[in-house]
């Protein structure tokens, strides 16, 4: 791990914290991303749009009450929206997560590499401690 923790007005650091659950609801309500943006519930949206969008532009009938409870073309095109939007979302913090520690990780070596040459080159890094204005 590095030495410098992410702060809240780090753009990562923000989005960390947005991302990190607190809270036993708020735990459960992470997990609502993840479902809206999953393939089965992306398959059902479409299903659900076909049945209630395409099927009655072709001129098949469909009952009152099946548009009742499955709703219509805007609250099906909203919600697939809602699960791209959501997938993009978890995407980024995935990224950010990843970019994060390959930096930590390459802060971690570039401290190595400068203790090991401070030690090979003790002379040189005495010298250069010497003539830096401070």
């Amino acid at each position: 791990m590095s030495d410098q923790q992410a702060t809240p007005d780090s753009d990562f650091g923000a989005l960390a914290n947005l991302a990190t659950p607190k809270s036993r609801i708020e735990r459960a309500l992470g997990y609502v991303p993840r479902i809206l943006s999953s393939k089965p519930h992306i398959f059902f949206l479409l299903g659900l749009g076909v049945y209630l969008v395409l099927l009655p532009l072709v001129g098949v009938a469909v009952s009152a009450k099946a548009e009742l409870i499955g709703g219509n073309y805007t609250n099906v095109t909203s919600d697939i929206g809602a699960c791209i939007a959501a997938g993009g979302t978890l995407h980024l913090i995935h990224q950010a997560r990843r970019r994060r520690s390959l930096e930590e990780e390459r802060l971690q070596l570039t401290r190595q590499m400068h203790r090991l040459l401070f030690r090979v080159h003790a002379a040189e890094a005495a010298a250069l401690d010497q003539e830096s204005p401070q």
